[in-house]
């Protein structure tokens, strides 16, 4: 009885240790530049005065150009209708390497 409880869980085993390795690799996401290099520390900006009671900050960001990370300032922006607030980007990594995922508005 012992032995057979093995057998049916060494025969598991095999069957998902098979099913994950011969899993399909990862489907690239489209239009995803991917970074191998972790991206630095978001920089600290100094928000001005917001011109008017309809903007929103959108704050900066880095983004990769030319081989390399570049950050881009944050600014005043007036949603569109229906939208209220920014979520800003960021970066995520999985195992192809370290992605920016944009901002939107919601």
């Amino acid at each position: 009885m012992l032995k057979s409880r093995l057998m049916v869980k060494a025969l598991v085993f095999a069957v998902l240790s098979g099913a994950v390795a011969c899993a399909p690799p990862p489907r690239p996401r489209p239009n995803v530049v991917y970074v191998v290099r972790q991206p630095p520390a978001e920089r600290v900006e100094v928000i001005t005065l917001r011109p008017g009671a309809a903007h929103v900050w959108v704050g900066g960001f880095w983004t990769w150009r030319g081989g390399d990370f570049v950050w881009i300032p944050g600014h005043w922006e007036v949603p569109r209708a229906s939208f209220r607030e920014w979520v800003p980007g960021r970066w995520a990594r999985d195992r192809q390497g370290w992605f920016f995922i944009d901002g939107h508005w919601r």
